[in-house]
Formats: structure tokens, sequence, C-alpha cells
């Protein structure tokens, strides 16, 4: 008797303990994967142009988040050296001891990518009657030794002086290319940003400033003269390299770029990449 009680005790407990528990994995309240990220930083001359090329980048690849954050050209480089963006973004090519640094900490060397071209342009008040600056006039002023209008026959009237901060590749660009290395005039208005600069001089009737082409949007451009000629940063002519201040803007990876990071410069330098270059007001590489 007491061996026929026990045995039906036993049936009863086990199919509850026999149950199949699910398959890990299978919890249908499980979270999705994380989406994968792309960061990418540095330049504030190219912040406007990463963007849009992020966005669509980003409708081909819903997976996958761009970040896109400026604060200028050496910035991205401490980032590339730190680890903490996967492409810096750069106005100006990267020195040769940042390089060093980079090669050092991670065993390889920076890759360089042109992925558009740029001309630096120097931006007056709309009212300003000047009509061309050469470029030792440009230099004359940025280095302090030309301070009044009435000497480029304007009106009698200090030059304010806007520049950019010195972690931007566009003020390192100006310091080597036309200061020669010199440093600007202690007078100069710092801004962060050409976006900055812009406003700054389409608000200061005797003011100069200067940045990248596509920010020309309440002051007015200043050809440079050479000569007899006047040269405007004009697409064909910073393509070209006729204008005398034409650059290329840069991705840099740490060694090769891949997975992510290739597919994004990739597109970049794709045809419908290099269409939003022209819609963002740079030229294309291409």
């Amino acid at each position: 008797m007491l061996t026929r009680l026990l045995l039906a005790a036993l049936l009863l407990v086990l199919p509850a303990s026999c149950k199949r528990s699910a398959p890990q994995g299978e919890d249908a309240g499980a979270s999705p994967p994380a989406k994968t990220t792309l960061t990418v930083k540095g330049s504030d001359t190219m912040v406007v142009l990463v963007q849009l090329w992020a966005e669509e980048f980003m409708k081909r690849e819903p997976g996958v988040s761009v970040q896109v954050t400026g604060g200028g050209s050496g910035t991205g480089f401490a980032a590339l050296l730190n680890g903490t963006t996967d492409l810096a973004m750069a106005s100006r090519p990267i020195k040769d001891s940042e390089a060093s640094q980079v090669q050092q900490r991670h065993g390889e060397k920076p890759a360089e990518l042109a992925v558009a071209k740029d001309g630096i342009t120097f931006y007056v008040h709309e009212s300003n009657p000047a009509a061309s600056l050469t470029l030792t006039q440009l230099r004359d002023i940025y280095l302090g030794d030309l301070k009044n209008w009435k000497a480029l026959g304007g009106p009698d009237r200090r030059i304010v002086v806007y520049s950019r901060e010195n972690s931007s590749g566009t003020y390192a660009f100006v310091k080597e290319e036309l200061l020669k290395g010199e440093d600007f005039t202690s007078e100069a208005l710092t801004l962060p940003g050409t976006a900055a600069v812009v406003h700054a001089v389409s608000l200061e009737r005797y003011g100069i400033g200067y940045g990248g082409a596509a920010y020309g949007r309440g002051a007015r451009e200043l050809p440079v003269r050479m000569g007899e000629e006047l040269i405007a940063p004009s697409k064909e002519n910073i393509q070209s390299g006729r204008y005398p201040l034409s650059r290329s803007l840069f991705f840099y990876a740490r060694g090769a770029p891949t997975g992510i990071a290739q597919r994004f410069v990739d597109f970049a330098l794709s045809p419908e990449g290099q269409a939003i270059v022209t819609k963002a007001g740079y030229f294309p590489v291409k």
C-alpha cells in the first residue's frame, strides 16, 4: 500500500520537474542588439559637411549611428591619438609630430584621406569698398602691420580683425601659408568657428575675417589680386589650385580604415557623397 502511494506521488511531481526550459535567446522580451556607432571628431570647418554625409549614410545603414562633433582639427588629432574617435576631421595636413605620436601609441601610421576641396576665403562687410586685396596686404593686416582701411583706399577707420582659435586647422593653414609661420596680431578677435567669424563681419562695417568658402553668407567674399588679375575662390580656381589659398579637407584614421569607417569613407568619396560636398558649399575632390 505504501509503495503504491509513493509511486503515485512521484508520477504527479515528475511532469513539472521535466518541463523543457526555453533556450536562451527565445525570450520575446529580449532587447535588440545595440546599434553600431562610428565617431567622427575634429575640424569645425567640416562639421556641416560630415553631418550631411552622416544623415544620408544612416539612412542607407539603419543599424549604424554616426556621431559627429567639432572642436578643431587639433582636437580631432588628439582624439585619434587617445582612441576616442574612429575618424578625425582635419582642414590641414597632420603634423609629423602628431603622426609619430599616433604611430608610437597604436603601432600604425595614420591614414590620410582627402575627401573634399576648399579655399580659405577672406570676408568683409557688404558695404566695404575694398574690391580685392593682395596676399601681402592680407598678411600685413593679420600681422598687425596694416591697421587702417585708409591705407587701402577705404575710410579712415581701424581694421577690426577676426580670426579663429589656435586649435583650428583653418588658423594653422593661414598661419603657415599666409603668415609664413609668424604670429597673428594680438589685436585679432578670436572666434570659435567660421560661421561665427562671418556673422561678426556681417555686423561690423570695418571688419575682416577668414574661413571656408562654404560659409560666405551675410558677408562679401574678397578675391585675391595677383598682379593685374583678380582670382576668386570659385570651384574651378580651387579645384585646379589656381586660387592661392586652396586646400584639401581630410579624414584621418589609425591605419587603413576598416568596417563601418571604410564604408563611410567610401560613401563620402562616391558620386552621391561628392554631390553632398557641392550641396554643402565645398568642392569635390574628383
